[in-house]
């Protein structure tokens, strides 16, 4: 059987301590023996007390740190990653700090920030990358902007239209209270446009500089702003004509200047769609798209639903061209406005019903060469606009003798890329010119907290005046008070000397 050494040894070692004990005891020095155990015992229950204090204090973050640097040496050593020490930890972090610091300043100075060269620390089994300044360098930002920009401009040379013709987009306009919401959002649709746009816009009334203010904020290069005799008038019928006119004019401006590109027409009212403009590239001649008719009630209390045709089938509000199954233009698809044409509305700005015509001009795209005079590539079925009269022309289909030519674009109709819409204020409604106000608005709803007094700065001013003028008279009043006080004491001494002199007097006598 096995001894059970470690107790037989610790026996040992107990008798033999208390062996030398009795041997000191017994050496006759038994009150130094006491006072150097008790000094001992002292010091050592207040070293562990203070070790205790200091272990409390610092919690478990020394005990961490020094458990991170022994076991991140043989971590790092399997993973091939460099070690730091808690001075290099320190060092980064401050590194970190001052470029950010200097970073922030040369960034408020207008310089761009300088890239540190950033220490790797280690955290857990990886290491991190400490990155001099949070924020992306903005040279490299517009940088990789014009990378993008390469590389989408050539994705369009390589997949999209190989030889991209200029946009020349036809508006109608006029000075109105919606003149600035519908203006604008033409503008921002041609400001979107990936191609080179010209921008004719026809003004009734003539050129005005609300709306020439408002063009030139577009930025688009080429725009030309043509004035039309006469003001728009207040039916909605007088101004589909008078529309129809002003589009013969822009025309003509296309036909004299020989502008080339493909001419859409872009009412200030309706919305389009940015594929509208790339949809229209595959144009020839002639084409037609699809127009959605968004048709609404100025009275709120009457609800718009679909209304269903004899036949039972369901009336879609869209007008354009419809194809057969060969993609073959058949026929045209107009919007059923007979149900609503009790409710039509007659003047601008009354409640009923806008209704748009049986073919929009908004839903066709033409050629620009088809106007000019004298091109050798015209097509003989395009009739010459001085064979035309403005007022019969309500349609580009009147430019050519047979319509069968068109192009049908959209999927052969099936997709809507532009939506007709007619939203107008009443004729009399009063708006700022340009929507601008220079005078101060007036308080209609009061707040109820001011940071300013209630009292005018006006009556403040009358305040300053009235005091300034009280300061005045008060000094006035000062200064006249001691020559009173001045006078009397004279006649007070006048009667003093009179009384002495008769006192003398009658002395002598």
């Amino acid at each position: 059987m096995l001894k059970p050494w470690p107790l037989t040894n610790g026996s040992r070692r107990s008798s033999s301590f208390r062996g030398g004990g009795a041997a000191v005891d017994g050496g006759g020095s038994d009150g130094v023996g006491k006072s150097s155990t008790s000094s001992a015992a002292t010091v050592w229950l207040v070293f562990h007390g203070l070790c205790c204090l200091i272990s409390l204090v610092l919690g478990f973050r020394f005990s961490r740190l020094l458990l991170f640097l022994l076991f991140s040496s043989s971590n790092s050593a399997i993973n091939n990653t460099s070690t730091t020490t808690a001075t290099e930890i320190f060092a980064a972090a401050a590194l970190t700090a001052k470029s950010s610091s200097l970073s922030v300043g040369s960034v408020e100075n207008g310089t761009a920030p300088v890239a540190v060269a950033g220490k790797r620390v280690v955290v857990g089994r990886h290491g991190i990358g400490i990155r001099p300044w949070p924020h992306p360098n903005p040279e490299e930002v517009m940088k990789a902007h014009r990378i993008l920009e390469r590389v989408q401009r050539e994705q369009r040379a390589q997949y999209g239209v190989k030889n991209p013709r200029t946009l020349i987009a036809v508006s109608p306009t006029y000075v109105r209270t919606f003149q600035a919401l519908h203006v604008t959002g033409v503008m921002h649709s041609l400001m979107n446009s990936p191609y080179d746009v010209v921008w004719i816009v026809v003004e009734a009334g003539g050129v005005s500089n609300e709306t020439k203010a408002l063009i030139e904020k577009s930025g688009i290069k080429s725009v030309i702003h043509v004035g039309f005799k006469g003001s728009m008038p207040g039916v909605w019928e007088e101004r589909r004509k008078m529309e129809d006119r002003m589009r013969m004019q822009a025309l003509r401006v296309i036909r004299e200047r020989k502008l080339d590109g493909i001419v859409m027409f872009l009412d200030d009212s309706n919305m389009h769609s940015i594929e509208l403009f790339h949809e229209v590239q595959k144009l020839r001649w002639i084409g037609a798209l699809s127009v959605g008719i968004l048709v609404h009630s100025g009275d709120p209390d009457r609800s718009l639903h679909l209304e269903r045709s004899g036949d039972g089938s369901s009336s879609l509000p869209v007008q354009g061209p419809a194809c057969n199954a060969s993609e073959n233009l058949v026929g045209w698809h107009t919007f059923n406005s007979l149900p609503y044409v009790e409710r039509n509305a007659v003047y601008i700005g009354d409640t009923g019903i806008v209704l748009p015509r049986k073919l929009e001009w908004a839903g066709f795209v033409l050629n620009s060469r088809l106007l000019w005079k004298d091109d050798r590539e015209k097509p003989d079925w395009v009739k010459d606009l001085d064979m035309l009269q403005d007022e019969d022309v309500d349609s580009p289909l009147l430019l050519v003798k047979d319509p069968s030519v068109l192009e049908p674009l959209g999927h052969c109709g099936r997709k809507v890329l532009l939506w007709w819409l007619r939203v107008e204020a009443r004729p009399d409604s009063k708006f700022p010119p340009g929507w601008v106000i220079d005078t101060p608005l007036e308080v209609t709803v009061p707040a109820k907290r001011t940071p300013w007094p209630d009292a005018p700065p006006e009556l403040q001013t009358e305040i300053k005046t009235t005091t300034v003028e009280e300061q005045t008279v008060k000094r006035h009043m000062k200064s006249r008070t001691p020559r009173k006080r001045s006078s009397r004491k004279r006649k007070r001494e006048a009667g003093v000397t009179e009384t002495q002199a008769s006192g003398h007097n009658s002395g002598r006598k």
